[in-house]
């Protein structure tokens, strides 16, 4: 599933490669974000001034809604059979709006005016929604949209990092700054700060979260962000795991196992995928040590590659999106 850069969607064979449907769209979106429901079977693209969702099955266009004019949903979200979506309004001095739409039909259920970084993360799980203003984290009732907390002003949250029913402020992968606020885990219910293992002070440019509470968090410098590291942190124990130097934010986790491109400056191990235990990292030996693919010529640091890990553990494959020479290529999971 991917959205695309005219407002619609598109749908591939995770067998074969080939489109198996599509929705068209006429419109222009500078950078398309896409959500999947599966309890309702539903894609559903935004990015522009217009959410469209399709069947996931069959690819017919199951409802759109038109936002106000001039207004386009930079952050859409989706569990519990229902779709979130913070609404940039056209003139930066209007109000940011916070919709929440049933999945399956596109009926809006409720909206709340919201103070909110249009353009950072939504959370949802649990019955709640999460969202951050660049300071501060609030939940609202998934039900009505009512606030039930706010994350105390020690607790600074430029960045919203979830997964798994864990909630961690980070730094703005977006900033100029040297300096970042510290990492700092949130109690989901109330929102005050736990114990959390002391990052790197580097600019956080990217977190992915596994089901067991390992945080792994891509920290770059923020004057030369070429080349950085993925950090692993045991949100539970509230300590740091292990270190991979390498030159791409582009990773995934699938099987209890973090998976990302070999550093493009390793002439030795350049256009690679590895795949790394997440508790026992890089220097792991036996069955948990990483395991790398072969070079593919996708994968190479000229081509900007992106990774695309499938949804379940089961799916024992990888996708490689190259960017210079535009293809996709399908490989075995390392």
């Amino acid at each position: 599933m991917c959205g695309t850069r005219s407002g619609g969607l598109l749908g591939r064979s995770r067998n074969t490669g080939k489109v198996t449907w599509s929705v068209p769209a006429t419109g222009s979106v500078k950078k398309p974000v896409l959500v999947v429901d599966a309890a309702d079977e539903r894609a559903v693209a935004g990015g522009g001034e217009i959410l469209r969702a399709a069947n996931l099955r069959t690819g017919k266009a199951a409802w759109t809604h038109r936002l106000a004019g001039g207004s386009i949903s930079a952050a859409i979200a989706a569990s519990d059979a229902t779709v979130y979506a913070l609404e940039t309004l056209a003139k930066p001095s209007e109000d940011v709006v916070l919709r929440a739409f049933r999945a399956s039909d596109g009926k809006q259920l409720w909206h709340r005016t919201v103070d909110a970084d249009p353009y950072g993360n939504i959370a949802s799980f649990g019955g709640r929604v999460y969202i951050t203003d660049g300071t501060r984290v609030t939940a609202r009732d998934a039900r009505t949209g009512a606030a039930v907390a706010v994350s105390p002003r020690t607790a600074e949250c430029p960045n919203l990092v979830s997964g798994d029913g864990y909630l961690v402020c980070t730094g703005s992968p977006y900033s100029a700054m040297d300096y970042f606020p510290p990492l700092r885990r949130l109690d989901p219910v109330s929102l005050k700060p736990l114990p959390t293992a002391e990052g790197t002070g580097m600019l956080p440019a990217r977190g992915l979260i596994s089901a067991d509470g390992v945080l792994m968090l891509f920290e770059t410098s923020a004057e030369d962000p070429g080349g950085g590291e993925w950090n692993a942190y045991d949100l539970v124990r509230h300590r740091k795991l292990w270190s991979y130097p390498t030159t791409t934010y582009q990773a995934g986790i699938t099987d209890g196992r973090f998976v990302t491109f070999t550093p493009e400056n390793d002439k030795a191990t350049e256009g690679r995928v590895i795949t790394i235990d997440l508790r026992k990292g890089p220097r792991a030996t036996g069955s948990a040590a990483p395991r790398m693919s072969p070079a593919y010529p996708q994968a190479r640091g000229g081509e900007h590659p992106g990774l695309v890990v499938p949804l379940g553990s089961d799916a024992g494959h990888l996708v490689i999106q190259a960017a210079a020479h535009r293809s996709l290529r399908s490989i075995p999971l390392p």
